[in-house]
């Protein structure tokens, strides 16, 4: 959480959060009315349904989805627990032998991240940019408030300015870059890339400015301070980084939000422990096993529609100066029979007839219309 401005706590759901919300009856109907409903068995303060004839309301769930649990899968092997076990800490503890030079880390670039980032990590094409000057200044934007004075210039926020750690872009790089070739960069490509950061944002490493004779390596990472280092919050840093981080969010005041009792109801600053879901491809692309396997859509009882008030509020501003209902200028396009004026009604014509009117009635309904239309009753 970045702690220069407090900020109220964003939601967010995970895969089973999200099972928890179809089993809750989210989809916007009432669930049925003969069960007694378990009190305060939301966080949030809403009421869970329980399941009734495959139904927690008026859609089908899968009740193989929600007894089973999401963590589903294959034990991985030891070649991808060795590729996906990078414990990179803060101040750079964890990371690998190796070095690697701006010099270098620039052909590198060049070679395989500018046509995404950019020239000197300037961004562009939905990517971001790494890089928007000198990192110290682009910091100090950071307190800036449209809020108080529109006419501020907004907060800079890029890698050198905002992260609060430079061990995160050498774990992100060695990690998921280049894409889409992820983890082909060797240990020393990923130092280069990272000493390249440093230097076009202008970066210093034990009080020195970097320039392109730089060399970055394991020993001399530890001195990269970053200007956003104390920016955030909770902690971050140290071998008690883990109980820190649980402790801090374990009391809601930390970050302005309010734990409610278990019977109670919370609108807004409620405190929430949902994760959000993420694959390596970004996003959720199923359900496995599916929400729902049954997909038929509720009842719904049809209201029969006034003729009258349709006509009036759809169609008249056309129809009262030509073809009004029952006129004797409809003989001349009846001849063909009523099917084919009401296809000509549901499809539109070319003289300026839109498709069913401009409504979303459907052809019961303008069978309905074209009639009263036609013969005025």
């Amino acid at each position: 959480m970045f702690k220069l401005e407090k900020t109220k706590l964003v939601i967010s759901a995970s895969a089973v959060s999200l099972a928890a919300l179809f089993a809750a009856g989210c989809m916007g109907g009432a669930a049925p009315s003969d069960v007694e409903y378990p009190k305060g068995a939301d966080i949030g303060g809403g009421v869970i349904y329980p399941l009734k004839d495959g139904m927690t309301g008026p859609y089908y769930v899968n009740e193989k989805a929600l007894a089973n649990s999401v963590y589903q899968g294959r034990v991985p092997t030891a070649n991808e627990l060795k590729a996906w076990d990078k414990d990179i800490q803060a101040g750079g503890k964890g990371l690998p032998e190796g070095e690697g030079s701006v010099e270098d880390g620039e052909a590198i670039y060049e070679a395989k991240c500018v046509m995404c980032h950019g020239d000197f990590g300037s961004g562009g094409g939905g990517y971001p940019a790494l890089s928007k000057g000198n990192a110290y200044e682009g910091f100090k934007t950071l307190k800036n408030n449209r809020w108080k004075d529109p006419e501020a210039e907004g907060p800079s926020r890029f890698f050198g300015s905002y992260w609060p750690e430079a061990s995160t872009m050498w774990w992100y790089i060695q990690d998921g870059m280049p894409h889409p070739k992820s983890k082909t960069l060797t240990a020393d490509e990923t130092y280069a890339l990272t000493a390249y950061m440093l230097a076009i944002n202008e970066l210093k490493v034990d009080g020195e400015v970097v320039d392109d004779e730089f060399v970055l390596n394991k020993e001399n990472f530890a001195k990269i301070e970053l200007p956003n280092r104390d920016g955030f919050e909770p902690n971050i840093r140290g071998d008690k980084a883990l109980e820190d981080v649980r402790a801090y969010y374990a009391k809601p005041e930390n970050f302005g939000a309010i734990k409610v009792a278990e019977d109670d109801r919370c609108m807004t600053n409620c405190q929430q422990t949902d994760r959000i879901a993420r694959v390596q491809n970004g996003g959720i692309d199923d359900f496995h096993p599916p929400m729902a396997t049954e997909r038929s859509l509720p009842t719904v009882e049809k209201k029969a529609i006034d003729v009258k008030k349709v006509y009036a509020a759809n169609c008249a501003m056309c129809h009262d100066s030509y073809l009004a209902p029952g006129s004797a200028e409809w003989a001349g396009y009846t001849g063909k029979g009523m099917d084919k004026v009401l296809a000509n009604a549901i499809k539109g014509t070319p003289g300026g007839m839109p498709a069913r009117g401009g409504t979303s009635l459907d052809d019961a309904d303008m069978k309905k219309m074209v009639n009263y239309i036609v013969s005025g009753k």
